[in-house]
Parts: structure tokens; C-alpha cells; sequence
């Protein structure tokens, strides 16, 4: 059977999950994309869906796996990220007619076959699209069915199938109901994602700060983010994974993501919710989308409004966070929005 031919409705859809290469799927510690695609995959699988996972060879799902990358790029400097990229991409498209949907979740380069095949493509475009971008996904925008991961962060000069939250495994993150007197940053050490404006914001309010996550810009963290790490007030732990991962997100008191710029979705947000930890988080990209301010935690737009509203986080319920989680952002939620569009796609093919 062809990709363009109606799929038998009496066996599951077939579907070619197209992941990046950067980083493992699921990855170790890093990598939002790779970990949004993993849970979906494994969610349609659960869900009877033929899921294919096109990723690094080192990478595990319950679906199948199919890999011709043996390391993400990231993990091996012998891996060159051209190179291997289209080949990754080709892989799939070689093997277009065995699915009945190609989901691509590994940026612009996939768009370019849309023509040259008949299986329809479904792109999640993770992040609004900059200027240098756009003239790729303009000009594939009547071929291929893009989605976007939050209602903020949709661009107006494309077109778009759904809007599509990123969803969790909810289960796997336990429900912290003893949190110690401890704010945690959690995130890539970069400008962007405000690591120095939260060591400013705990200092000020006089309360610990645990930072986690992978450094990405080596001068910012040495000039802004290193003076202050003292062991004490301030505490750096690292690229945290498994089960340390776990316990900084539901120990602490709130998370404070008070980032510089518009942030599309914003992972480590949702899981601190899902851990009970309420969110302080500045007014950029999906933030009030997902945070209900006053509820899951507050939106502010000044350091000192954080500040503020660090006095006011015991008036937030961390039941009431992790239960908006389970009602918006599961994984199951997710999965099933996808399967609709699916559907609808394939309908109209």
C-alpha cells in the first residue's frame, strides 16, 4: 500500500515519528524536543497506535526503533550534524510509502521532501520560527500540517492544522507535599532563561537558590552565575536526571523561571507543576498559558514583583497545581489530540 492510499480502518494508523539527532530520545538530561517526542510516542503506543520512532541508534522506546545515527551529535564530535541530519531524514522519507503518517518533530529540513512523497507529514514546529526560518516554512505551509505547542506561540504569517500543548507522564513525577524552604532555578544556563536575575531575585528575598541544568553559555556562567555560587545561599547540582531530577523539582518551595525572552512552551515549568511546586515566571511567550497566575503559582513582570510574590507562595495549593497538570497536560491528553489530527488529516488526503 502507498502512502496516499486510505489506511484500513480496521488496523491501527501507521505512523514514522521523525525525532531530532541532538540528543538521545528520551535524552539523559537535555533535550526538550527529544523528550516531548519520546512521550508522545510512547502515549500513542499505549494508545494502539503503530508508532515507529525514527531517532539516534542509542535511543529506547516501546514502539520500534529505527536508526541509522549511531550517537547524538551533542554526545560525539565525530558525529557532524549536517551530515548526519540528512541522512537521518532520508532514512525516513526512503520508507514514506510503509506509513500512513510521517510526524516530524526535527525542525525544517523534513519539509523539503513534502512534495517528493505521497504520505501526508505533520510538522510539530517547536518555537516561533525566526525571521531566517520562515521562508522555509511559508513556502510549505499548504503541503505540510504544522502544529503549535502553545496558543502564544503561533506566527501570523503561517498557517496552522492545531494547537497542541506538550503533554507528560504524569505518574513519573511524585507529588512533593513536604517542600523545604529552597526556590530552584531549572533550565540551560543561558541569558535568555534569566539565571542571573534568579540568583538576584533569592538573594533579595533571603532564600536559598539550587540551580540545575546542562551551561550554555560558558561566559555568561562564569561572569554572572559563578561569583554567586557559594555552596550555601546559592548551589549549583548540575545537569540533574532520574531520580535527582525528581527531588529538586518537588522539594522546593517554587520554581522561579524568569526568563528574557518568549519562550514557546517550557517543560520544566509543567513538570515543577506536576511535582506540586508552584511557578514564579515572568510574562514571556506561553507563561501565562500555562501558569494560572494566583492559582498554579503567579506571572509577574519586575524582579521585585517576584520577589513579592515569593511572600505570597504559601497561599498557592501544590494539590491544585499537579491536578491542572493532570486536566491539561497529560500525556494521554496529548496523545489523543494528535490521533485526532491524524484522522482528520488522512480524511481529507
Amino acid at each position: 500500500m502507498s502512502g496516499a492510499e486510505r489506511p484500513d480502518p480496521h488496523r491501527p494508523i501507521r505512523v514514522a515519528m521523525l525525532a531530532p539527532i541532538a540528543w538521545r530520545t528520551p535524552p539523559h538530561h537535555y533535550g526538550p524536543w527529544e523528550l516531548a517526542t519520546s512521550v508522545l510516542t510512547e502515549a500513542l503506543v499505549a494508545r494502539g497506535i503503530d508508532v515507529t520512532l525514527f531517532a539516534t541508534c542509542d535511543s529506547a522506546t516501546s514502539g520500534t526503533l529505527a536508526g541509522v545515527v549511531p550517537r547524538p551529535y551533542n554526545d560525539d564530535p565525530a558525529v557532524d550534524a549536517k551530515v548526519w541530519e540528512m541522512r537521518h531524514v532520508a532514512h525516513v522519507m526512503e520508507r514514506a510509502a510503509a506509513f500512513d503518517i510521517i510526524h516530524n518533530q526535527a525542525d525544517f529540513v523534513p519539509l523539503a521532501f513534502s512534495r517528493l512523497i505521497r504520505t501526508p507529514i505533520v510538522t510539530t514546529v517547536h518555537g516561533m520560527p525566526s525571521e531566517r526560518i520562515l521562508p522555509m516554512l511559508r513556502e510549505y505551509q499548504h503541503d505540510v500540517d504544522y502544529v503549535a505547542i502553545s496558543a502564544t506561540d503561533r506566527s501570523p504569517q503561517l498557517r496552522y492544522a492545531a494547537t497542541i500543548p506538550h503533554g507528560i507522564d504524569i505518574g513519573a513525577f511524585p507529588f512533593g507535599t513536604a517542600p523545604v524552604r529552597e526556590l530552584l532555578f531549572f533550565g540551560r544556563i543561558h541569558p535568555d532563561k534569566g539565571t542571573a536575575v534568579a540568583i538576584a531575585v533569592a538573594r533579595a528575598a533571603n532564600i536559598p537558590l539550587n540551580i540545575a541544568g546542562i551551561v550554555q553559555d560558558q561566559r555568561y556562567f562564569e561572569e554572572q552565575v559563578r561569583p554567586h555560587i557559594d555552596g550555601v545561599t546559592v548551589r549549583y547540582l548540575g545537569p540533574l536526571g532520574g531520580q535527582a531530577r525528581l527531588a529538586a523539582l518537588g522539594s522546593a518551595m517554587a520554581l522561579l523561571h524568569l526568563i528574557d525572552f518568549e519562550e514557546p512552551f517550557g517543560l520544566s515549568v509543567v513538570e515543577a507543576l506536576a511535582c506540586g511546586t508552584p511557578v514564579i515566571a515572568f510574562r514571556r511567550g506561553s507563561m501565562a498559558d500555562i501558569v494560572r497566575d494566583g492559582e498554579t503559582g503567579f506571572v509577574v513582570d519586575t524582579a521585585e514583583q517576584a520577589c513579592s510574590a515569593i511572600d505570597r507562595i504559601g497561599q498557592i495549593d501544590r494539590a491544585v497545581c499537579r491536578a491542572d497538570v493532570q486536566t491539561r497536560f497529560s500525556a494521554d491528553r496529548m496523545a489523543a489530540d494528535y490521533h485526532r489530527l491524524y484522522a482528520r488529516v488522512l480524511a481529507r488526503r
